[in-house]
């Protein structure tokens, strides 16, 4: 599986070609599915182009995405988009009232309130990404989860941007999931990091991602035009498994 995570908490002093719209998401999205993604994670903006959480802003979000593109569509539930704890699980309970949900959404199992926003998620028909960062407690949290079992898959997110150690660091996290409660993994990376980690993630044979969330540059060092040329580069250096 490749999934492409369209703009991530990226904004607009990161380019026009970062999508904050749902016009423009969509747009995206639909020439990264053409360019070969088989899987969307999204973060949402209020019309400031902040990320969100309200069902207010998730629901066009949803809508514009889901008329343009046939495969499943995921987002963000992380903290900076609702600092409070409390907070942050309310906005999430309060998608019980929407049209229709998202396919999937990624739960950092690092931050505070990660259990109790899964199992919303999961009791709302949603499934859960388990987000688990390098250089947290998060996979020591994720392996006595009584939530493990029922996650959709792990995310394996490789928080070290340098192109010279983020593969070791990638090694490390896996090591550190151990058997993930026998949940599929998707390993991925962020900045210098994310062109080596990919890379990893296809020797190794598990599912990765790219998009503009993660990197603006091609391998080559050069500034990326849209998440569909990403997307391609990836798929040059990377087939992923059905």
């Amino acid at each position: 599986m490749l999934q492409v995570c369209l703009n991530g908490p990226r904004g607009s002093a990161d380019g026009a070609r970062v999508p904050l719209t749902p016009r423009a998401m969509a747009e995206s999205a639909a020439r990264a599915v053409a360019a070969g993604a088989t899987d969307l994670h999204v973060h949402p903006k209020s019309p400031c182009g902040h990320d969100s959480l309200s069902p207010r802003v998730l629901a066009p979000t949803l809508e514009a995405i889901r008329a343009r593109v046939p495969v499943p569509v995921g987002v963000t539930t992380g903290a900076w988009a609702e600092p409070d704890a409390a907070a942050r699980l309310e906005r999430v309970r309060s998608w019980a009232g929407l049209p229709e949900l998202p396919d999937h959404a990624s739960v950092n199992w690092h931050e505070q309130g990660a259990e109790e926003i899964a199992a919303t998620l999961i009791g709302l028909g949603v499934g859960v990404e388990a987000g688990i960062w390098s250089g947290t407690d998060g996979a020591a949290r994720f392996a006595v989860s009584p939530l493990g079992p029922r996650v959709l898959r792990v995310l394996a997110e490789v928080t070290d941007t340098s192109a010279d150690t983020a593969e070791d660091t990638a090694r490390t996290l896996l090591s550190g999931l151990g058997s993930a409660h026998g949940r599929p993994v998707l390993l991925h990376g962020e900045d210098g990091g994310a062109w080596p980690v990919l890379r990893l993630a296809g020797r190794l044979g598990l599912a990765t991602r790219i998009g503009l969330e993660d990197t603006l540059l091609l391998p080559d060092g050069q500034q990326a035009r849209s998440n569909a040329q990403l997307v391609t580069e990836a798929l040059a250096r990377y087939r992923p498994r059905s």
